[in-house]
């Protein structure tokens, strides 16, 4: 977390010669008038060639990611989409906006999907599963694919937070038949708004491609007003100036990940061996993206005790432990179609994640950390995770 630290010189760059070049900021057409700049595709192209994938979309956004990709699958009413428990509001709607039914499964250690989970929530209604890698750590995959070949279930990664990392040197996003991505002002690269579908099966790409732009095919053989089209769609196209910011975001990805990597393991120096905290688990030859540092103590108490000791210290915490409405479907009441799916109560669906949210503390982590940051975030720690002793007569 994230790449708008370092926008500067380099994306002013890409977004003036959208200028320079005609200024056309729709990314089909009016080809007379904009010099061969067509920086939305010029971004799908470099993002599949870094990510290693065939076949690239650009959209609005990491939800309309999400979206589109159950879209090109055909992925309706009557269908249940399995995703995890612990992931961002958006994960949800996106299936509920399909008109598919929503099944929401526990968390593991590694605060992402529990294959094991995952497997009893199938039925003979499942057709796809979304693994989501939250807060840059990726899923468990190996064991979440062999169970979708075996179910014949479609696998799509979520990697809003997992753009720049890898599982045994596979690219997070790569590994599902489509893999979404956000780039929303707090990922680790962003173009304010917008998102990316990676595709194996050009026939998904095609469908997405033209289920994105109201159906369009872009049939270069007829004016697009006259386009062909074999079925609707919806209008999440990407602009050029996103596209423009995209690239320069792009060809710094390496260095923020790098830099995010040195810095949370400066974090974890400072704090490991305070008392009472036990870091997530990682599955085996992960590299993180590591937007931040999560990692559970005793009880709830203990980690609301760690955020107020860190915000009186000018500290902030991601997501754990404040946030978790906005990031936990136990808390989801407000989707009928959600709650219905878990037969008509969520306070009691999802015990298993809830015990290993409620004792978990996350910490943002930066590309540009203050040298003392490690040690002030050391104290106000301490004195959370010790102050019962303090007290005790």
């Amino acid at each position: 977390m994230p790449g708008f630290e370092v926008i500067g010189a380099e994306e002013q760059a890409e977004v003036n010669d959208v200028f320079a070049r005609g200024g056309v900021l729709f990314r089909h057409g009016f080809d007379a008038l904009r010099n061969n700049c067509y920086k939305v595709r010029e971004f799908e192209a470099a993002f599949a060639a870094a990510m290693g994938a065939p076949h690239a979309l650009a959209v609005t956004s990491g939800t309309a990611a999400l979206r589109v990709a159950l879209a090109a699958t055909g992925i309706g009413p009557g269908d249940e989409v399995i995703t995890q428990s612990f992931t961002f509001v958006a994960t949800v709607e996106a299936i509920i906006e399909a008109g598919a039914t929503p099944v929401c499964a526990e968390i593991d250690a590694t605060f992402n999907l529990d294959p094991e989970d995952l497997e009893r929530c199938i039925t003979k209604r499942t057709r796809a599963v979304i693994a989501v890698h939250m807060l840059g750590t990726p899923a468990r995959l190996p064991e979440i694919q062999a169970i979708c070949r075996r179910h014949n279930l479609i696998l799509i990664e979520d990697a809003a937070w997992g753009c720049g990392g890898s599982l045994a040197n596979r690219p997070l996003g790569t590994w599902g038949e489509m893999g979404t991505f956000s780039f929303d002002f707090a990922k680790t690269m962003t173009t304010g708004e917008g998102g990316m579908i990676l595709f194996k099966d050009k026939a998904h790409y095609q469908r997405a491609a033209a289920w994105h732009d109201h159906g369009h095919e872009n049939n270069p053989a007829v004016p697009r007003w006259e386009d062909t089209r074999s079925g609707s769609g919806f209008n999440y196209r990407m602009m050029e100036l996103q596209g423009a910011v995209g690239l320069a975001q792009l060809r710094k990805l390496l260095g923020v990940v790098e830099a995010q990597r040195a810095n949370r393991e400066r974090l974890w120096a400072a704090i490991h061996d305070l008392p009472g905290i036990t870091p997530r688990a990682v599955p085996d030859s992960a590299k993180e993206t590591a937007d931040a540092l999560v990692f559970s103590v005793q009880d709830r108490e203990t980690a609301l005790r760690c955020r107020a000791s860190l915000l009186a210290r000018g500290v902030s915490t991601k997501i754990l432990p404040e946030a978790t409405t906005w990031h936990f479907a136990g808390t989801w009441t407000h989707m009928p179609e959600l709650v219905k799916a878990h037969g008509g109560s969520l306070s009691d669906a999802f015990p298993q994640s809830r015990q290993l949210l409620e004792r978990a503390v996350s910490l943002p982590v930066m590309v540009n950390m203050p040298e003392t940051l490690p040690l002030t975030i050391r104290a106000a720690l301490l004195e959370a995770l010790t102050e019962p002793a303090r007290k005790t007569p």
